[in-house]
């Protein structure tokens, strides 16, 4: 490993995508700024995820996809799920959208999200990552980053269909996709189908021997004529509990009256079947399995938008987006301990009704974009117990959230600046932003807990503004500096939840009395072309982060420990913490010495430490070790190949948060074990509709668990997936 590292760091200065080899800094489009912007006139670094890239990845979900990619660190906490990581944040710290649309709502948590995998790959037109604060544009949690993933959009006068279905050994995966456009001269329409089949995850064999059993599923929990009795596994690398199943329905329509005006309605619907939470159902209790059921319950995404969008104004302003979107989110989650008769029930109904309106103005040297956007969430959440054996429900369990009423409003107004001081060599990029974010909470029944408040509430105001300089000396080069802030407004999760975490070894309580996190980010990128087959990329960062929110010790009522599932459990809140520091770099380098052949390499390296208490640096949670890909790829006409590497290095016991939320429990003693995987995959396009793909993953069936996951990954897998278009 060390080797493998060394030899990375040694060629390595940052990688870009390999179809992006023979494109200057210009030709690579890209919406950071809301609107299509060249890449190069944009001061945060920005990776782009193109369809030809998303189609050779052949990942089982989009978690994979960005996980396979090497530019994005993926957690996982069971099959069913993957929460991204970009520069030390995580889940509610970074931003997904998905069509111009937050994902991001009032329940999103700071610990792991699994709502990526809510999102089709199948139908993914592309995926943007931007690095960094972009709070200045996109409002609120945007502190790490953000990554827009962008559907595939109808196409007018032209019918197509696209069949695919694809197996995956390891993972026994079986996978359908259907996709339909019709268009005519002003009206399209596209519809969109995926079905996926996932059973028990196996893990790899090939295991380090001085690592022991680790990862070794040896018994689970199996009801048996109706009473929970503990199972020896047969093959102790099956994940037993891990098979979920999953379906996503997208229909979009495009109604183009006019060549500089559109209308479009965009409906997605995505759910699943109930997803086991694998790491907590391998949580041990004096010895033995503690969870005879642990599970998500179907993760339901409904979203309608509207988007109408005009080019070539007359006016102040050239062009406008404007729209409007609802969004409707169920989760819930069921826990029945081993041999008791009574599951919990906690189910969390959500609905986001969102709207916004972007302007841009240019003006000669000069391009304004302005824009506003609200967002409100109305949360209800309730909770129960059901017996197993009757089916008879028993009402007054704690709810997650308070069982009353909960709102979330949000709302912003933003201007960008793009000045080009010397056109084609100097540009300047700056903004401001001002961001209105309220809340409130009722709680019903405090009896459980001895609550000493009955309601929360909050309201902050927030400014956020960035500045960066770019200067291109030719178009192979590009050199950028910037600095930003970001900012991450408290929501309810973060202000009223009450929940066990860690395994049960802690009870997190509620805490009205939070202030907005917020960043200061300092950004430095370099781009350089040599000759027409080097392409080397750098980028280094560091954030102040303030007012982080750390969950931390904490005292309910005087008490530092209350009795909560039959055990007395310290008690943690949401607190903010005085002060953290990240940084880092991302670091690369593409190479084609000849016609259709690749090489490629990155790396990407991050440190985080906050000050606790007493003032001592302490660990922060989220920080991922050093991870990278290095690979060679060919392509010519119609055969496609691929070798690389994915590979961590360690991570260290002593570097893990004191928090709970990286996950010690499910590591080893020392930390989190270095690894290294080898993969292979092929493309052969048979004909000009018909396209074969074959991959061998995890080559050398190598056992590995990646940094703060319940759940080890994929052993060796066999990928198959025979795509037609006609």
């Amino acid at each position: 490993m060390k080797i493998i590292l060394s030899f990375v760091i040694t060629v390595t200065i940052t990688g870009t995508a390999l179809a992006q080899q023979k494109d200057t800094l210009a030709e690579v489009i890209v919406t950071a700024n809301k609107f299509e912007e060249k890449r190069k006139y944009v001061a945060a670094k920005v990776e782009v995820l193109q369809l030809k890239d998303i189609d050779q990845s052949l990942s089982n979900n989009t978690g994979g996809l960005l996980e396979q990619s090497g530019k994005v660190f993926v957690q996982r906490s069971q099959a069913g799920g993957g929460s991204p990581v970009l520069r030390g944040f995580e889940a509610s710290r970074i931003l997904l959208v998905v069509d111009g649309v937050r994902m991001n709502n009032a329940i999103y948590r700071t610990g792991h999200l699994q709502n990526v995998i809510t999102i089709d790959d199948d139908i993914l037109d592309k995926v943007e990552i931007i690095y960094g604060p972009a709070s200045t544009i996109y409002g609120s949690d945007a502190l790490g980053g953000i990554i827009h993933f962008q559907t595939r959009k109808p196409l007018l006068a032209a019918f197509a269909t696209t069949l695919s279905t694809r197996y995956s050994s390891a993972y026994e995966e079986y996978t359908g996709h259907v996709d339909v456009n019709a268009g005519g001269r002003k009206f399209a329409s596209l519809t969109s189908i995926s079905y996926s089949n996932f059973g028990d995850l196996r893990q790899g064999s090939n295991r380090n021997p001085l690592y022991g059993d680790f990862g070794k599923r040896k018994s689970y929990i199996q009801s048996i004529q109706g009473i929970d009795s503990i199972v020896k596994n047969k093959d102790e690398n099956i994940q037993r509990q891990s098979a979920y199943k999953q379906y996503d329905i997208l229909q979009k329509f495009l109604w183009q009256p006019a060549q500089n005006h559109s209308h479009e309605l965009n409906i997605q619907y995505s759910t699943s079947s109930d997803i086991p939470r694998y790491d907590r159902l391998t949580d041990l209790r004096n010895g033995q399995l503690r969870w005879a059921e642990w599970y998500y319950g179907p993760q339901e995404r409904l979203m309608a938008a509207y988007q109408y969008k005009a080019k070539a104004l007359k006016g102040f302003f050239d062009q406008l987006m404007a729209g409007v979107n609802y969004q409707k989110i169920q989760e819930s989650r069921m826990q029945r301990a081993y041999r008791n008769d009574e599951r919990e029930h906690r189910v969390e109904d959500i609905q986001v009704i969102a709207l916004n309106a972007d302007l841009r103005r240019s003006m000669g040297r000069n391009e304004l974009n302005v824009g506003i956007d609200g967002q409100f969430n109305i949360l209800q959440s309730t909770a129960y117990r059901q017996n197993v054996r009757t089916s008879a429900k028993r009402y007054g369990l704690d709810t997650r959230y308070p069982d009353g009423s909960n709102n979330m409003h949000y709302s912003g107004i933003y201007a960008q600046h793009l000045f080009k001081i010397i056109p084609g060599k100097l540009i300047l990029n700056d903004g401001l932003r001002v961001n209105y974010v309220s809340l409130q909470s009722e709680f019903k029944d405090t009896a459980l807990l001895h609550l000493p408040f009955t309601s929360a509430s909050q309201r902050n105001i927030t400014f956020s503004a960035n500045a960066g300089i770019i200067y291109l000396p030719d178009d192979k080069s590009k050199f950028s500096f910037s600095i930003s802030t970001g900012f991450r407004a408290p929501n309810i999760d973060d202000m009223a939840k009450v929940f066990e975490s860690a395994g049960g070894t802690q009870l997190v309580v509620p805490n009205p009395d939070l202030k907005p996190e917020q960043t200061f980010n300092f950004d430095l990128g370099i781009n350089r072309r040599f000759s027409d087959w080097i392409y080397v990329e750098a980028n280094a960062f560091y954030s102040l982060f303030r007012n982080a929110i750390i969950t931390d010790r904490f005292s309910l009522n005087g008490a530092t420990e209350v009795a909560y599932n039959g055990q007395m459990t310290p008690v943690v809140a949401s607190q903010n913490k005085a002060r953290a520091d990240i940084y880092g770099f991302q670091a690369g380098i593409n190479l084609r010495p000849v016609e259709a052949f690749d090489f490629y390499s990155q790396l990407t390296y991050t440190y985080g430490r906050y000050r606790g208490r007493d003032d001592v640096k302490v660990p922060m949670d989220h920080i991922p070790p050093v991870f990278g890909k290095t690979g060679i790829s060919y392509r010519y006409r119609f055969l496609g190949l691929e070798a690389y590497a994915l590979y961590n290095s360690w991570k260290r016991a002593k570097d893990y948060s004191p928090s709970g939320e990286d996950n010690l429990q499910y590591a080893m003693a020392e930390g989190m074990p270095a690894w290294c995987t080898l993969h292979l995959s092929s493309t052969w396009k048979i004909s000009s509709f018909l396209k074969v793909q074959a991959a061998l993953e995890n080559l050398l069936d190598q056992n590995y668990r990646v940094f703060s996951s319940g759940i080890s990954s994929a052993g060796r897998n066999l990928v198959l997936k025979l795509k037609a278009e006609f």
